[in-house]
């Protein structure tokens, strides 16, 4: 697999801050990105792993309004993706199964989706 960098492209976060230093905004953007404006976001969870550490390193932030029916919702959808991330990643069918049941578990359990 060829490693050479041929492009690179930029992906800008925007966080406003109150005075208490929390989130009040928080917006994303891509170059060439459709229409030219900031995506307004309410949560972000960004990770890297770490190439020399093995570390993973994250940010976790959520506007002050977000509301916990979102943040169910939010998480929902997050771990439903990283399943099947660790599915196309790894091809370990047996655990990203174990890992979607957990999801239908979480639905269930937040309402999000009914039993």
């Amino acid at each position: 697999m060829d490693k050479k960098v041929v492009k690179t492209s930029e992906i800008r976060i925007q966080i406003g801050l109150n005075a208490d230093k929390m989130p009040v905004s928080l917006s994303w953007e891509t170059e060439g990105q459709e229409g030219g404006k900031a995506q307004d976001s309410k949560a972000l969870l960004l990770s890297f792993f770490d190439r020399q550490s093995k570390d993973t390193l994250k940010i976790d932030l959520w506007t002050v309004d977000m509301q916990v029916a979102e943040m169910d919702r939010f998480f929902f959808q997050t771990l439903r993706s990283l399943a099947d991330t660790y599915f196309r990643a790894t091809q370990n069918k047996e655990l990203a199964a174990d890992m979607q049941r957990f999801v239908q578990y979480f639905g269930e359990k937040t309402e999000i989706i009914p039993k």
